[in-house]
């Protein structure tokens, strides 16, 4: 009888430890699984990460800012063959976009709150006015972000053999100290005329004013792509 006992005893004991090491060894498989799955997930989510990683937007260097006729005229339905009229896109405007398409720079237009004529005689005329009385036209909104710019190339067309005093105003809204600046003009005959002079003298004396100026013949606006990548090229931009 104390045989059998024993033996039963011995069974169970038997069955008892041989389930818990099967238990240990699941447990131990399970932890072991567990333990490659997070280091496969974690390789993977690595791996997703580098091959897409999350889109970043640095602060910009360089800003295109410009006057253009074009997009401070007042609206309206003028007769062309009394006077020339605005046409969308603006030549300085249209020389902007390739600036900005070519080095990347972000773009900013000059406006004022009290639009020009859009007839060219008439703009012609309160160019002139303003001219003469040294105006500081208002501008509708500024650049918050300026100190983030080391290169400003600064556009605008010849208005009486200088620039738009909106230029000025512009100039005289926001610190361009120890900026480089290249300009870039659309113009009639006159050429230049005094605009770099004029703009020169409203800037710091501690900021680089190139004397490489990009200028073009208004009518000229359209083929004019392939010089004023020349001209990048000769500032030290590389274009497409």
């Amino acid at each position: 009888m104390k045989k059998l006992v024993y033996f039963i005893l011995f069974t169970a004991c038997s069955l008892f430890l041989a389930g818990c090491q099967n238990n240990g060894e699941k447990a131990s498989q399970e932890q072991s699984s567990q333990i490659e799955t997070a280091a496969s997930g974690s390789e993977t989510e690595e791996g997703a990460a580098m091959e897409n990683p999350s889109e970043t937007t640095g602060e910009g260097k360089a800003l295109v800012a410009y006057f253009s006729w074009a997009e401070n005229a007042q609206p309206g339905d003028i007769d062309a063959v009394s006077s020339p009229s605005v046409t969308m896109p603006g030549n300085v405007a249209q020389f902007a976009s390739w600036i900005a398409e070519e080095t990347g720079a972000d773009r900013f237009s000059i406006q004022v709150t009290d639009p020009y004529p859009p007839d060219w005689d008439s703009c012609l005329s309160r160019a002139n006015r303003e001219k003469g009385e040294n105006a500081r036209p208002e501008l509708t909104r500024s650049v918050d972000n300026m100190a983030d710019y080391d290169v400003v190339f600064l556009g605008y067309p010849n208005w009486w053999y200088s620039c738009p005093m909106a230029i000025l105003s512009f100039i005289e809204s926001h610190d361009f100290s120890g900026k480089e600046i290249y300009l870039f003009c659309s113009h009639g005959t006159g050429g230049l005329a005094g605009s770099v002079e004029d703009i020169t003298a409203a800037l710091p004396d501690d900021c680089s004013v190139s004397d490489q100026v990009f200028h073009a013949y208004e009518e000229d606006t359209a083929d004019s792509r392939d010089k004023l990548n020349e001209w990048l090229e000769g500032i030290g931009f590389q274009v497409s």
